[in-house]
């Protein structure tokens, strides 16, 4: 309890330090190599001095880090200079980083700081599957359309990616299906599917036994890492800006390889394999041979109480929301038949959108990244039991009662808040308690961008397929959810129980 206690004032003292000291905002993409390269980054930035440092774990894809960056939610992302080049600017070929950055200085952004290695897409195949098939090459495939594909949905959907590769290898594939990274190597070595896209500094290459198909029409262009940030960054935190400048070249192909491996094979944290490439940390953190990372050791992880407390701060803040308008609106479609259709049809619309869209929606609408699209994406969630739930409990009121109390003399407003609002209320309750215990579940989303709770472990675990992991913030998730429900159970029981135990005046 007394831990908690300090975390909860940590959380709310948060605001205060936040005006004593700037901070940094790191970005990264849903794959181990982008977290890696994001808490090296703030690693460098903390060590510095300047500001404080929050990395943004697996923001999602492309096209959501660039937004982030672009509205300022965040300084900095690594990115490759192959997908600047096709899928940010729309070029045929990647120029050198001066023409580069001439073509980003319109966008106010600039890439800089060469880790020092290259990361190219690639196909890959089992060996025995690949001998069976004598494949090798990538043209080598246009012989065998039945071949299941399963490729990222990045991948998939971008302009350097499946599309133009289909194209100019001329590949008839009829079972190609999206798949998330973190997932495919055990589907390809489960024999599910036969080919997979890959990264070439992917460290499951080599444990799983893959062929890396060779390129031969060199389709691939050079994806060299670089680090993608604002240029008012340099100016407006100079220290920490030189001080990740010294990250140039500093990262070979094989130790980008190794401290993959580090986390997907070793089950290293993203923190422990940064700290200990800057030295900041153990310095056997890449060469240890590491155990599996069992549940418990991960849901008693040290980000516990932290993604507790932001995971409630999600549900009750839209669940507030979703209480303060949900209930006028049920009001207003009981007492106005006219609106009820619309007022209901709206919120069944809402609960419609897959979370995602919704999300993708809110950012650009609201240009910026964190908690309050997520907190607006819950809340319009929220809507639909609670404004459900209203409207039902009031039209359940008997007309003789609303007759008597007219006849009393009480006017509208009296009415609804002495006789019809506690005759509804049972109801109201259960449809706010359903809106809570859905939130707790969809909140688990936020952490694609960058809000935090539960999902942080959930993405996590994804990236590098860590059941563990996964199932670390899955069960809290769930647990928080039977809390959610027995909580408004028992609120229920005391406030409007009238079974044959019930308490008396």
């Amino acid at each position: 309890m007394k831990q908690f206690t300090l975390h909860l004032a940590a959380l709310l003292l948060t605001p205060a330090l936040g005006l004593a000291q700037p901070v940094v905002h790191i970005g990264s993409k849903r794959f181990t190599e982008s977290y890696i390269l994001g808490e090296i980054m703030a690693h460098t930035v903390a060590a510095a001095g300047e500001a404080r440092s929050q990395h943004h774990q697996g923001l999602g894809n492309t096209a959501i880090l660039y937004s982030a960056l672009r509205s300022g939610a965040i300084h900095a992302y690594p990115e490759y200079t192959g997908t600047i080049a096709f899928e940010l600017l729309g070029l045929k070929r990647v120029p050198d980083l001066p023409e580069l950055n001439r073509l980003l200085a319109p966008h106010g952004l600039a890439a800089g700081v060469p880790f020092g290695f290259g990361n190219t897409y690639a196909l890959a195949m089992r060996e025995t599957r690949a001998q069976e098939l004598a494949v090798t090459r990538l043209s080598d495939l246009t012989r065998h359309p039945r071949l299941k594909l399963a490729l990222s949905q990045e991948f998939l959907n971008r302009r350097d990616g499946w599309p133009a590769l289909r194209e100019a290898y001329r590949f008839a594939f009829t079972d190609v299906r999206g798949l998330d990274h973190g997932l495919a190597y055990e589907a390809l070595a489960g024999g599910q599917v036969d080919v997979i896209d890959v990264y070439s500094t992917d460290a499951k290459i080599m444990r799983y036994r893959l062929r890396v198909l060779e390129d031969d029409l060199h389709f691939f262009p050079a994806y060299d890492a670089v680090m993608l940030y604002r240029r008012e960054f340099e100016q407006q935190f100079p220290r920490s800006w030189e001080a990740l400048r010294r990250l140039a070249g500093r990262i070979g192909g094989e130790q980008m390889t190794a401290m993959n491996a580090a986390v997907e094979l070793k089950g290293a944290s993203f923190p422990s394999v940064a700290k200990s490439f800057l030295g900041a940390g153990p310095t056997d953190a890449l060469e240890a041979p590491g155990r599996p990372r069992t549940f418990l050791s991960a849901l008693g992880g040290p980000d516990l109480w932290r993604l507790t407390l932001e995971h409630l701060v999600l549900v009750a803040s839209s669940l507030a929301l979703g209480v303060l308008i949900g209930v006028p609106l049920g009001i207003c479609a009981d007492r106005v038949p006219r609106a009820r259709h619309w007022i209901l049809g709206g919120a069944g619309v809402l609960q419609t959108i897959p979370s995602l869209a919704l999300l993708a929606f809110l950012i650009a609408a609201l240009d910026r990244i964190g908690s309050l699209p997520a907190i607006i994406a819950l809340f319009l969630y929220s809507l639909l039991p609670i404004v459900r739930n209203t409207e039902s409990g009031l039209g359940g009121v008997p007309g003789s009662l609303r007759q008597s109390a007219t006849a009393l003399g009480l006017s509208d407003w009296l009415r609804l808040r002495l006789i019809e609002l506690p005759l509804a209320a049972r109801t109201i309750l259960a449809g706010i308690k359903i809106a809570a215990v859905i939130n707790v579940g969809t909140a688990t989303i936020a952490a694609f961008i960058g809000a935090g709770g539960y999902g942080e472990r959930i993405v996590a675990g994804l990236a590098v397929n860590d059941h563990a992991l996964l199932l670390a913030g899955a069960v809290p998730a769930a647990v928080m959810a039977l809390a959610v429900q027995w909580t408004f159970d028992l609120l229920e029981r005391r406030f409007f129980w009238t079974g044959p135990h019930a308490r008396r005046p």
